[in-house]
């Protein structure tokens, strides 16, 4: 799990309780913030704008798609340059049939697909575009399920807005009792709150770090396509390491230097 996400959310749900203890009576709390018709206006009514807005599947695979937010791929950008420049090795020592074999023991079917690829002795462009194909793909089904939240966090303060202008109907329809005015308008404004919290405390943080992740994976796919047609071209396993220490912050890779000087050292 990456405990980043985990704490995000609650320090913000403890930043809006501070909020509301900090400027509110404890007993009051309960009835100016929790009010059942403006929760089914607000989380109802905008699931149901999602719902009209993606099919039954799309929209069940989206829901489920906030648990990837809460998950740590543990990308190892070191670990994986380090296992191209072992198949650069073991091509160039023994040939690129010889990758075949490798090919089994992996655990990244989108590497062990390219080395096959190559192995069957596919033309290197059709190689780039077969595994690029997939690559964007991937990206593109990763954008939907992020869109989904970046779409939601649009229907849930309007949706709250809907709420607040009911109720604000429903009061300016009874004048009558001016007492009611402070309390009622407190209520109307509660979709409001609700349809803010929506959009800025789950949808908007979750949309980003699905987003992150993606981003993380597509960059970490493009160092594989890169690395796997270096070693199709018979390029110098040195060669291939400073190409594709080339997609690294300069920081990660004075990590890389420092690992590789260890290893070396021991």
């Amino acid at each position: 799990m990456d405990i980043a996400t985990l704490i995000g959310m609650i320090a913000g749900f403890a930043m809006v309780v501070f909020g509301i203890l900090s400027s509110a009576d404890v007993s009051a709390i309960i009835d100016s913030f929790w009010d059942l018709p403006s929760v089914i206006i607000t989380f109802g009514g905008s699931l149901a704008g999602m719902l009209c807005s993606y099919t039954i599947k799309d929209f069940i695979t989206c829901i489920k798609g906030m648990g990837m937010a809460f998950k740590d791929p543990k990308l190892d950008y070191g670990n994986l340059i380090g296992k191209i420049i072992d198949l650069s090795n073991v091509a160039r020592k023994e040939g690129l049939l010889a990758l075949e074999e490798v090919a089994g023991t992996l655990d990244d079917e989108f590497m062990k697909k390219g080395i096959l690829l190559i192995v069957d002795g596919t033309e290197p462009e059709l190689v780039r575009g077969i595994l690029e194909t997939e690559l964007d793909n991937m990206d593109a089904r990763h954008k939907k399920v992020s869109g989904f939240y970046d779409n939601w966090a649009a229907l849930g303060p309007a949706w709250g807005m809907i709420g607040t202008l009911i109720g604000l109907i429903l009061m300016l329809a009874d004048l009558q009792d001016m007492e009611s005015i402070g309390p009622n308008m407190a209520v109307a404004l509660v979709t409001t709150f609700y349809g803010s919290l929506i959009a800025n405390w789950l949808c908007v943080p979750i949309s980003n770090k699905l987003k992150l992740i993606n981003d993380n994976e597509y960059q970490m796919k493009e160092i594989i396509i890169e690395g796997l047609l270096s070693i199709q071209a018979g390029e110098n396993p040195r060669v291939i390491e400073e190409k594709l220490k080339s997609f690294l912050a300069p920081g990660a890779r004075s990590n890389m230097s420092e690992t590789e000087a260890g290893g070396e050292a021991r």
